[in-house]
């Protein structure tokens, strides 16, 4: 195959691994709407239910108008708190109930109780659903940050494959993809994690969040292999690359947002700043 052909092959394949991950962080992360489906009272309904909502105004939660009663139970996550019940009004053919706003990073679990002619039925009727507050996040911020991480998976992800095929060039590729990871990860996301939660920064070796974690994981990976791919351009530099290739696919397997910022209500009942009160939690 001609070197050329073969290169833009490798650069769609590239994509498709890159569009294929960003579908499954969608599809899998706790903090996007939840597709939900339910037989009930002889109706098949199908409505999301939100899992983030921006402190600016109150989430609400609407499904289907099924002709009957439809309760909205909430309280504060993670709390023992008894469950606050609010009737969900009709209007426009939906039934919604508003859960009350808390402060940043502050949760909420809820659920949706059926009152159907055959009985009760709640969904979940499992764990309920929980949604997390935060404050509004400049756009431009959150698309440079997006865009910065984004590319720099799929520049990493043909150097990974530049690796495995032994082309030339590797050394650049290797340097823009580590040059995005720190401008999208640990330069402009944790100005986004300010803006949205009250901190930089709330991973190792402050904090759990996950998703800090796994960009320090990500970033570490990909300076070790553009020193070693500029330092010992030959096996070991590839195998380096291809090493920080895999590893970062396997950060964007994990969900994003899971551990991240949550509010400790316990520590925010006994007096303390929200900001002093931020925590990690599922």
């Amino acid at each position: 195959m001609a070197p050329r052909r073969r290169s833009l092959l490798l650069w769609i394949l590239a994509v498709l691994l890159m569009l294929g991950t960003a579908v499954w962080q969608r599809r899998t992360g706790p903090t996007y709407p939840l597709e939900a489906r339910i037989e009930v009272g002889g109706q098949s309904l199908s409505f999301k239910l939100p899992r983030s909502q921006e402190t600016s105004s109150s989430a609400r939660v609407a499904v289907p108008d099924p002709g009957f009663g439809t309760e909205l139970h909430w309280r504060r996550f993670p709390t023992n708190e008894p469950w606050t019940v609010v009737p969900m009004e009709a209007r426009d053919g939906q039934r919604g109930a508003e859960l009350p706003v808390q402060p940043a990073a502050g949760k909420v679990e809820y659920r949706i109780v059926f009152q159907a002619p055959e009985g009760a039925r709640a969904f979940p009727e499992g764990d309920p659903v929980v949604l997390r507050y935060k404050d509004p996040v400049s756009v431009p911020l959150l698309l440079g940050h997006v865009a910065a991480m984004f590319f720099g998976m799929l520049i990493g992800l043909r150097a990974g494959l530049r690796a495995l095929m032994d082309e030339p060039g590797l050394a650049r590729l290797a340097w823009v993809a580590f040059g995005l990871l720190t401008l999208g990860g640990l330069i402009l996301g944790p100005f986004v994690q300010k803006q949205a939660f009250g901190a930089y920064w709330t991973g190792w070796p402050f904090g759990h969040d996950l998703t800090d974690n796994k960009t320090l994981l990500m970033w570490l990976a990909w300076m070790v292999a553009a020193v070693l791919v500029a330092a010992a351009p030959g096996r070991v530099g590839r195998g380096a690359a291809v090493l920080a290739c895999l590893a970062m696919l396997a950060v964007y397997l994990v969900p994003h947002s899971l551990r991240g910022s949550q509010l400790d209500y316990g520590r925010l009942e006994g007096g303390a700043d929200p900001k002093a009160a931020l925590t990690t939690g599922p």
